[in-house]
């Protein structure tokens, strides 16, 4: 093992060890993976289809493909309901089937409540169902898999774009900080929302679509602090020595520099997911964000809202957002002591 390759292992271990000291913030990181690594296999956990089906003799994967009513003695070539009684009972004459653990898709409506909807939590719906007749705790577990990624994607393109724009104001700072920094400070003050509702109402709000009009206002958070780092360090020794050197800017500015830089900015990306996921649920709240057709935490916001006579939903959205903001905070402050210098000597 080389000496760089030994002082970089030594330096990652050292800092794993300051965080597991932070039992506040270790717990939540580990709540957090495992609450995230569920909703990645969702599918598994929350299906309206069965995992696997014995028909026959032969065997079938009907969460994984899809197979016809006809394959299960029905008459119609279209796309078999394991609930419907004829194609549940051919299956269970002629083999078996088994389902996920909860047995209902984040846009599975359930026809077969015994009252009205919203109901209540029972035995088949733990977390009670929406206005919709949909499952409750199927669509907050889709729903933290999409508010996650989306926050995840949001803020990896984002810090990746406010690092460059910081590292380039501070580095050749003079008459470049001063226009950059001008045009930041016009484009701050525009008024977000008020675009926002006009896109919105020109473009389908898709995934991509809103991830990309997110991104137009989210990409300054970091800025100000690489261009701080970029300003401070510039004028260091080795920075001039570098220079001196015929080094070309760009591998100063990346390879030198943005180390120095990036300490500062890791402390921040904890608390810019919480704000895109923030962000995401209020667009969703709006009515400005996604569609129905994806499992947002929002719209049960907005649910919860709208359905004060059921308090299992509100309660239920509350928690759940609580929690996930809670722990990215703690795993924030976390990662901020862990590269505090003065509080590690």
């Amino acid at each position: 093992m080389s000496l760089k390759i030994k002082k970089k292992y030594t330096f990652v271990r050292k800092r794993t060890r300051l965080f597991a000291k932070n039992k506040r913030a270790y717990y939540s990181l580990i709540i957090l993976s495992v609450l995230f690594v569920l909703s990645l296999f969702a599918e598994l956990i929350a299906n309206d289809k069965p995992l696997v089906v014995r028909y026959d003799g032969n065997w079938y994967f009907p969460a994984f493909k899809t197979y016809t009513e006809q394959t299960f003695g029905g008459d119609f070539p279209t796309e078999a309901d394991y609930k419907d009684p004829l194609i549940a009972k051919n299956i269970k004459e002629n083999g078996n089937m088994w389902f996920t653990l909860i047995p209902y898709s984040f846009n599975t409506v359930d026809y077969q409540l015994d009252g009205p909807t919203p109901s209540a939590p029972d035995k088949n719906h733990w977390l009670g169902t929406d206005d919709e007749g949909r499952d409750i705790l199927a669509r907050i577990l889709y729903g933290i898999r999409l508010s996650v990624v989306f926050a995840f994607v949001l803020t990896f393109i984002s810090s990746i774009i406010g690092i460059v724009v910081g590292a380039v104001q501070g580095y050749f700072g003079g008459k470049t900080d001063i226009v950059i920094q001008r045009l930041l400070e016009i484009w701050d003050s525009l008024p977000q929302l008020f675009i926002l509702i006009i896109i919105a109402s020109v473009f389908a709000p898709t995934f991509g679509v809103l991830l990309l009009i997110m991104l137009f206002f989210s990409w300054t958070s970091l800025v100000g602090v690489v261009r701080a780092e970029f300003l401070r360090t510039r004028n260091f020794e080795f920075v001039k020595a570098a220079k001196a050197l015929g080094v070309s800017d760009i591998r100063i500015m990346f390879r030198h520099i943005l180390p120095n830089a990036l300490v500062a900015s890791i402390t921040f990306i904890p608390f810019i997911l919480s704000e895109s996921i923030v962000a995401l649920t209020a667009l969703d709240f709006l009515g400005l964000g996604l569609s129905h057709e994806y499992p947002s935490l929002g719209d049960l916001v907005r649910q919860g809202k709208d359905n004060l006579q059921a308090p299992w939903i509100g309660i239920s959205i509350f928690v759940v957002l609580s929690a996930l903001l809670t722990m990215l905070i703690f795993i924030g402050e976390g990662i901020r002591d862990v590269f505090d210098t003065r509080r590690n000597r």
